[in-house]
């Protein structure tokens, strides 16, 4: 396989991104269109790279939730731990 250049890469996959978004907008309307179509596959009948791509962005999805609620946990014994520090250090004899 040659090799090719990082900004011809680049811009093939600019180009599948695009094509595959037009795709989806294409599928989507269809959808509109037809709404019996909608039951016409079953999900556990799609490519083995659809259902691993779909479960990988709910796992990303409860990443940054989870992410941001150690952030908010951090933050809580951060502020727990300065009022602390300050009311000992008011009560120093």
């Amino acid at each position: 396989m040659a090799k090719h250049s990082s900004h011809m890469l680049e811009l093939a996959k600019r180009g599948a991104a695009l094509r595959l978004r037009e795709l989806a907008n294409e599928l989507h309307t269809l959808l509109i269109a037809f709404p019996d179509l909608h039951d016409a596959f079953d999900a556990d009948e799609l490519p083995v790279s659809f259902i691993v791509r779909r479960d990988s962005r709910r796992a990303a999805a409860s990443a940054v939730r989870r992410q941001k609620s150690i952030r908010a946990a951090k933050r809580a014994v951060s502020e727990r731990t300065k009022t602390r520090a300050a009311h000992r250090a008011g009560h120093k004899r």
